[in-house]
């Protein structure tokens, strides 16, 4: 007779139920650099010993140099033979999000509805996620060349999109003689290590590829960092104080209403413009996702008043979550139809 199979240890258990909710180890540590900084704000502040400033610098400029290396050149230009879902999927990101952002700005009056609407509006103008969205896609049965096409696009595109948008519509502190200072630093600490990183694809792009859960965590560290250091200034200079729970608590509500509006429009356009299954799949879940990488990078950009960049990021944390969950929870429905 076959014993039984004994059940898995109680921590495999744990991280196996994380999984099928959608979380993993980095949303769980985003809470936790969240929760040290506010039990600990100077540790990450700018009165703090440690060179936060540089060491984040330096971490940015080589997390878009791996990007750059992972991007070749090739596989976008076979990607664009598909015109129409590109065109569909980057404006859904840079167009449809930011003109719902418009539409609900009347709803933020005051100081503090101000700033938090700034911070809704500049997620709604960030570029997709690679990785995520190529995940999804690939468990949903959609077109995976055009979602890692799309995805990467989205990425090249947001580099000079979203910059552009937030100055259009938003005051980040970078008027008149600073716009020119952003622009430096757009250019060194992205688009130079980008540009060099594609150039060096065809020699070091194998490398990248073997190297993936590495430079992985990496850039996930890296983020960590970014959101440790600007919720430390955030909670030195109190700018959380004037939130109630309550208050993010509807603004989670938001988010998740944002995320399946713009899921169930996108789906419905690309229905009634004929796309393949395949395609509107990939559609609706790269034009969905919102990049916490590039969110993170901007925000210190943008927005040099440092105190205020832990609630320009906190909308983006919180779809980041609702978007792996939501996603994940969809891409297995829909894989599932597809195999019936």
């Amino acid at each position: 007779m076959t014993k039984p199979t004994p059940p898995p240890p109680a921590p495999n258990r744990f991280i196996a139920l994380l999984s099928r909710a959608g979380l993993d180890w980095f949303l769980l540590a985003l809470l936790g650099v969240v929760g040290l900084a506010y039990w600990q704000p100077g540790l990450g502040s700018a009165a703090s010993p440690v060179p936060w400033h540089l060491i984040t610098t330096v971490g940015v400029a080589l997390v878009f140099f791996f990007y750059g290396l992972k991007l070749n050149l090739e596989k976008l230009r076979e990607g664009m033979r598909n015109w129409r879902l590109p065109v569909v999927t980057q404006l859904t990101t840079f167009a449809l999000f930011p003109a719902l952002a418009l539409l609900v700005k009347p709803f933020f009056g005051g100081e503090k509805g101000e700033l938090l609407w700034q911070s809704i509006f500049f997620l709604c103008a960030l570029p997709s996620t690679v990785s995520t969205s190529v995940v999804m896609v690939s468990i949903a049965g959609g077109n995976l060349p055009g979602a890692i096409f799309n995805a990467s696009l989205s990425s090249l595109l947001g580099i000079a999109l979203t910059p552009l948008l937030t100055s259009l519509f938003l005051h980040t502190g970078t008027g008149g003689g600073q716009l020119w200072g952003l622009a430096a630093q757009l250019l060194w600490q992205v688009v130079l290590p980008v540009g060099a990183g594609i150039l060096l694809n065809g020699r070091f792009g194998a490398l990248v590829d073997r190297h993936k859960a590495g430079l992985r965590y990496f850039d996930q560290i890296t983020i960590l960092l970014i959101v440790f250091t600007a919720f430390c200034e955030s909670f030195a200079e109190g700018i959380f104080s004037s939130y109630a729970p309550a208050d993010i608590i509807k603004l989670s509500a938001g988010l998740l209403g944002l995320y399946l509006l713009v899921f169930a429009l996108v789906w419905g356009l690309n229905r009634a413009l004929g796309f393949s299954r395949a395609d509107n799949i990939t559609a609706v879940f790269c034009g969905s996702k919102k990049s916490l990488v590039h969110g993170s990078v901007m925000a210190s950009l943008l927005f040099p008043a440092g105190a205020a960049t832990g609630l320009i990021l906190l909308p983006l944390m919180l779809y980041h979550a609702l978007q792996i969950i939501l996603a994940s929870s969809m891409a297995q429905y829909i894989g599932r139809q597809q195999a019936g």
